[in-house]
Order: structure tokens, then C-alpha cells, then sequence
């Protein structure tokens, strides 16, 4: 370097000035004037600032002093309260754990499956259950329609012994959501990973979670498979076994995902998910454990959904918030920190069009990823249709290997950290969530909550606006309310024959349910309820010699609710996807094809030339497609009389008129009148928003409805389809 070269030590830049001496750095004022004059009038405050379904505003843009004072804003990564990360070094020595879920129904197949991805990127076993398996039935017992459908089918040991083979469980972590109680597939999993030689012990060796959500199934199906005293005191077993003999392993798997898959609002579901942990807290502590032994036994789940800088701001508001519950029952440090698993939003993908779902996936793992999630699953983009492919999991699964490897998110840490708009919309959220989170409490905890309904009523009322600003289209779901693709090839979905798949289950547990044929289950069996007075988990233990006997999961279940009290019921969430109302229009329509032959047709009235009707032809084609209509076009007419003739030529129910407001009193009233005339039953539409005087005289001509941008785009589609397909 020569000695007119300069360097310069950013640390001393005057920070009012910038890098920059010759640009003055304007205020939040004069922005606003400038950004007010580039609208041309239009009203700032509505056009600029965003109303989230939180009941947050997002602003236009964040400057300095919009932060100052934040109380997290000076903490590092690994240090209270644990907004960057719970880990000084974030990913940068272990990256978050691709976790995808696996959702196979046969026990050989899910363990092809998973050695097939773990060896092509996935470095996490997700263990998914079947219905049955998570409620304590055998196949033999459930129905043919829930066998094997989301899920593995478990009942032996011989079929959790399958899932293991030929995987290295010292280094592939295992995650189990188990349903209401946990014991049952931990003795099961615990045997079948000595079996796999990786030993009970081994349990420890990262960072594996077999957890219980009894509330979150309570709320889900409105009742449990054993009561609620059953389910703490298996959970108590469970996370006091695992202190001892499983020091990392977690024992407790609290789910956010019912209330955001019901339509809850992100402070809903962390709110909620949080007071489910308080009260899982309250009850493990008055059954002996300690603060500093159960929380670090709980991991989160929590819905990654489509609001980018939202779900970055919820992952880091939760820890914060958690971090201050956890100090208040006096846990430490490290009790204090809150792991994350993160799962794409299943709310908000589509049958139709379902490619996108690629792309949603991708922003939302990118917000998983700068939020600061433990481990994650990205869903396939297939997932809402059948039991996802090879190729659609390595799609899924690359988004994250590419997360890591090819954008490096996993070097800087604390992604998000100092921008302006995260470190206010984390501190806002929080707020927000923790408001919410004090009001389950002051209705007596969670379970009080939920079997009063008070969750189930704040998701339904959140489902039901964001329903409403999907319907009006204000809200978009891209190929579904939105530029539909009629012209779409759809996925194949294989054929199930459920009848043959249960059998196939049955048979197969038979063969391998009785290891032991003089071993008498009753006595262990009964042994184990003695073993919930004890402090150290003995009940576990009892269970885990049991099933190396030929004790079954069902049967383990049923000793557990031999001696059960009264089970709680609930009225259940209403979990739906968003995008299903708009599904079914188009369901319908395709139904009605391929069984009569018929399609719902439209014409569109075009009035004029193509620069006077195009940009409300162009509205109308994708207000009607996005409900399977066939759409029926033209260059345009010249006069009122050509254009009703060619719609009632076209033989179309319905006929949409589209020009200008300025020549609308030329033609509309005559294309109604004649159409009306020859064709009564005929629905004539006009595009655009009329003043109330033109639409009364418009009205008396015959038009039926009025399409515009605030016009309810379902409700319109589904009265024609009710009229015209009955």
C-alpha cells in the first residue's frame, strides 16, 4: 500500500452521517413527504402500512430510533434471552438438523425410505405415526381407513426394530411425536435401539425427542385416548427416565401446528403452544421434578407460514418469551433455552397448481432458517394429495441442502440481527403473544382453556377473516383464487386398497406379537402402574422389560388406561386448508365433466376494441376460471345488438359484459334486455363497480351481479354453480 492510500475503521464512522459525507441522511419525515408525493394522491396511511392478522402494523420502513430502547437488543447469540440463538456460534459448527417427515405406511418401506434420503442429505429420522399407532390401537382394532394413512403402522417390536435397520442411530437423531402419552413407543424404541446396537444408553448421543402433546390432541380430536392424570403422570415417568438415563433426549413435543392448521393467527400459536408448556411445567414440578430437569425435556413445534418477516420475528419472540417463563419457575441458564423444530405450513398449500407449493416451501424455510429453527421439515410439494414421492421429497429436502451448502445460511449468525423492521416486529410480537399467553392463564391454564373453548373460538374467529380476505381475493393464493392453470396435467394419485393394507398389518403383527409364549404380560403389566409413585421413571424401565418380553404397543396402552380416571372432552379446532373452499368450486366442475361430459361455460360480452375491453375481459376470465369455468373470448363486438347474439349463440348460462364505465350506458342495458328476452334464465354479469344510480338502471335491464376487486370472488362462483349445476 502506498503511503496515499488510506484505510478506513468503519467502528469510528460517525453513525448520523453514514458512509457517505456528501449525502445528507434524510428523517423519517422526508421520506414520508417523498413517498407521499410519488403516490399522486393516493392516502399514505392505507396504501403504506400493512394490518397483519396478529394485529400488528407492519410499516413502510424502519429507521434507527425505531428500536432504540428494545430490551433484547444488546444480547449476543447464546446469551439470555436468547433472541439470536441459543447457541453463541449459531449453525456455524452444527447447522439446524434436516428433519424431514416420513410418511410411509409399512414399517420395511419407511425404513427403504429413510435410509434412501438419509444418505442423500436428510441427517434427522422423523418418526410419523399413524392414527391408530399414536392412540394405542392395533391394527387388528382400527379401521381400515386409518391404517397406515399419514403415517407408520406400529405395533411390535419387531416393526420398530424394522425401521431401525441400517441406520446409524449414534448419528442420526431420532423425533417422535407419540400423541397424548409417550411411554409406550419410548419402552418400544428403547428396546428396538438395543436391538440395533446403538443401546439404550446411546439414547443421549444427539439430540432425539420421543415426545407427548396430550393438549395439543385434545384440541385436535376433542378427546384422549386416556385422561388427563394418565397422560402427566406417563409424561412424568417418561421425562424423569429420560433425566437419568437419556440426558438429551426430550421427552415432551409441544405442538403449535393444530391452532396455525386451524387458522390461528402466529401470536395465537405461540401464546398457545407457550401456556401448553407452562402447564406441562406446573404438573411435572408437583410430581417431583425440578424446572432445571423438565424444561430442557421439551421441544417446540411451530408452523413456518407464508409471512417472511413475520415467522422470523415469531421464532425469535418465542424464545424470549419462553427464556422469561422458564426464569419465573427459577430454572436456569440453560433450562431457559428453547429448541425449535419447524414445519411448513400446511394451512396454506394447494391441490391445484400444486407446483407452487415449491415455492412456498422455499420462503418458508428461509425464514425457518434466519428465525433460527433447531430442525426442520419442508413439506413436498405434493403433500396435500398423496403420500409424497422420491422425487418430491429430494425436492423438499435439496431447498434445505442448498439452505446450507449453497446460500451458506449457515455462516453469519443471527441472520436477522440489527435490521430495523425484525428487531421491532420481534420485540411487537412478543408483546402481543405474551398478552394472549396471560389471558389462557387467567382462565386456569390450558386445559381449562381448551375444554372451555376459548382457543378453538380465537383460531376459528382469525380462520374466519383470513377466509374472508381470500374469498374477496384480497388475499391470494397463487393457481387457486388466483390464475388458475385449467390447462394443468394433475399428479397421479396410486390407488390404496386399505382393506388389502390393513390386512397386510394384521397378518404381520401375528406373526410377530408373541416373542416369549410363556411370558405372562398381565404381572409386568400390572407392575408398571405401581411404578408411576416412583421418582426415577421406574415405570419406563418396567415397560422396556415388558416389550423385550412380547409385550405390544396396544397392549401397553391398555394397561396404562386399566386403572384411568374420567377423560376430558372438547370441542375439537376445525383444521382445514385455506385453499379448500376454492378446491372444491373447481372439484366440482371437474366431477361434473368427467361424469356428464359437460362444462360450466361463460361468454364474455366484449365490448368495443381490444384497448376499451381487454383489462376487464382479462379480470373476468380469471375471476370465473379459478371455479373451473370455461371461458368463452372474443376480439370484441361493435354493437350492443352483435355481441348478446353471439352470447346466446354460445349457448353459455352466464354472460359477463366488459368495457369502460364511460360507454357501459350504451350497451349494457341492450345486451341484457335481449338476452333476458330470449333466455331468461340466463345470468348477464357486468365487470366493474358501478355508482348506485347506474346499477339501478342497469338492474331494471336484467344484469344480475357486478364483479370487482371487492366483489366476493367465492360466493359469486359458488351461486352460479349452485344454479346451474344444481
Amino acid at each position: 500500500m502506498s503511503d496515499q492510500q488510506t484505510t478506513v475503521d468503519i467502528t469510528k464512522i460517525d453513525a448520523e452521517r453514514g458512509f457517505f459525507d456528501e449525502f445528507k441522511k434524510p428523517s423519517k419525515e422526508e421520506w414520508k413527504e417523498e413517498a407521499t408525493a410519488a403516490l399522486k394522491g393516493a392516502p399514505f396511511d392505507k396504501v403504506m402500512y400493512t394490518k397483519t392478522y396478529e394485529g400488528l402494523t407492519i410499516e413502510p420502513i424502519y429507521m434507527a430510533e425505531d428500536i432504540e430502547g428494545l430490551p433484547h437488543l444488546k444480547s449476543k447469540p447464546g446469551f439470555q434471552p436468547f433472541v439470536r440463538s441459543t447457541r453463541p456460534n449459531g449453525y456455524i459448527k452444527a447447522p439446524w438438523k434436516i428433519n424431514q417427515e416420513l410418511t410411509l405406511a409399512f414399517p420395511q418401506t419407511f425404513n427403504e425410505e429413510a435410509r434412501f434420503d438419509i444418505a442423500r442429505g436428510q441427517t434427522g429420522l422423523n418418526i410419523v405415526l399413524d392414527h391408530p399407532t399414536r392412540s394405542g390401537q392395533s391394527p387388528a382394532n382400527a379401521s381400515e381407513e386409518d391404517v397406515g394413512r399419514d403415517g407408520v403402522s406400529l405395533e411390535t417390536l419387531h416393526d420398530v426394530s424394522t425401521i431401525f435397520q441400517g441406520i446409524d442411530l449414534k448419528t442420526v437423531p431420532v423425533q417422535c411425536f407419540t400423541g397424548a402419552i409417550s411411554l409406550p413407543m419410548l419402552a418400544m424404541l428403547s428396546v428396538a435401539m438395543q436391538d440395533n446396537e446403538a443401546g439404550v444408553n446411546h439414547l443421549h448421543w444427539v439430540d432425539g425427542c420421543v415426545g407427548s402433546d396430550p393438549l395439543a390432541v385434545l384440541a385436535t380430536e376433542g378427546k384422549l385416548p386416556v385422561s388427563l392424570k394418565m397422560a402427566y403422570d406417563s409424561m412424568h415417568q417418561a421425562t424423569a427416565w429420560a433425566a437419568k438415563k437419556a440426558p438429551k433426549l426430550q421427552t415432551i413435543f409441544v405442538q403449535g401446528h393444530p391452532y396455525h392448521n386451524a387458522g390461528a393467527a402466529s401470536t395465537e400459536e405461540v401464546a398457545f403452544a407457550l401456556a401448553t408448556a407452562a402447564e406441562y411445567l406446573r404438573e411435572m414440578i408437583q410430581r417431583g421434578l425440578s424446572i432445571d430437569q423438565v424444561a430442557p425435556r421439551i421441544r417446540f413445534g411451530f408452523s413456518l407460514g407464508s409471512i417472511f418477516f413475520m415467522e422470523i420475528a415469531k421464532l425469535r419472540a418465542a424464545r424470549i418469551l419462553w427464556a422469561q417463563i422458564v426464569a419465573a419457575f427459577g430454572g436456569n441458564e440453560d433450562a431457559q433455552k428453547m429448541t425449535i423444530h419447524g414445519r411448513t405450513s400446511a394451512y396454506n398449500k394447494t391441490v391445484f397448481d400444486p407446483y407452487v407449493n415449491m415455492l412456498r416451501v422455499t420462503s418458508e424455510g428461509f425464514s425457518g432458517a434466519v428465525g433460527g429453527v433447531d430442525s426442520m421439515h419442508l413439506s413436498p410439494f405434493d403433500e396435500p394429495i398423496r403420500t409424497p414421492d422420491r422425487f418430491s421429497r429430494r425436492i423438499a429436502r435439496n431447498v434445505q441442502v442448498m439452505l446450507q451448502e449453497e446460500s451458506r445460511f449457515t455462516m453469519p449468525i443471527d441472520l436477522g440481527g440489527g435490521a430495523y423492521s425484525i428487531e421491532k416486529l420481534t420485540h411487537e410480537f412478543g408483546q402481543s403473544a405474551w398478552k394472549i399467553f396471560q389471558e389462557i392463564e387467567k382462565n386456569g391454564g390450558m386445559s381449562a382453556a381448551i375444554m372451555a373453548g376459548l382457543p378453538q373460538k380465537m383460531a376459528a374467529a382469525t380462520a374466519a377473516k383470513r377466509a374472508k380476505a381470500v374469498e374477496t381475493r384480497s388475499d391470494v393464493i397463487l393457481g387457486t383464487n388466483m390464475y388458475a392453470n385449467l390447462v394443468e396435467k394433475k399428479i397421479e394419485v396410486p390407488l390404496v386398497d386399505r382393506k388389502a393394507l390393513k390386512q397386510t398389518r394384521v397378518d404381520d403383527v401375528a406373526q410377530h406379537a408373541h416373542i416369549n409364549q410363556d411370558y405372562t404380560l398381565g404381572f409386568d403389566l400390572t407392575n408398571i402402574e405401581k411404578g408411576f409413585s416412583s421418582p426415577v421413571g421406574a415405570s419406563v424401565e418396567l415397560a422396556i422389560d415388558a416389550v423385550d418380553k412380547g409385550a405390544t404397543l396396544s397392549q401397553l396402552f391398555e394397561v396404562l388406561s386399566s386403572f384411568d380416571s374420567e377423560r376430558p372432552t372438547a370441542e375439537p379446532l376445525k383444521i382445514a386448508r385455506l385453499a379448500e373452499a376454492f378446491e372444491h368450486l373447481r372439484q366440482d366442475v371437474e366431477t361434473r365433466f368427467a361424469e356428464k361430459g359437460e362444462k360450466l361455460r361463460l361468454f364474455l360480452a366484449n365490448m368495443g376494441p381490444i384497448p376499451q375491453h381487454k383489462p376487464r375481459a382479462d379480470f373476468a376470465r380469471g375471476f370465473f376460471e379459478v371455479a373451473g369455468f370455461e371461458v368463452i373470448g372474443n376480439e370484441g363486438f361493435a354493437t350492443a345488438e352483435e355481441a348478446a347474439d353471439a352470447a346466446l349463440a354460445s349457448g353459455a348460462p352466464v354472460v359477463v359484459i366488459c368495457s369502460t364505465d364511460a360507454t357501459y350506458p350504451d350497451y349494457v342495458p341492450t345486451v341484457a334486455k335481449r338476452i333476458k328476452a330470449a333466455k331468461p334464465n340466463t345470468t348477464v354479469i357486468v365487470a366493474g363497480k358501478q355508482p348506485p344510480e347506474v346499477t339501478e338502471t342497469f338492474n331494471a335491464a336484467g344484469v344480475d351481479d357486478y364483479i370487482h376487486v371487492r366483489a366476493n370472488c367465492y360466493e359469486i362462483n359458488k351461486k352460479l354453480q349452485e344454479k346451474y349445476m344444481g
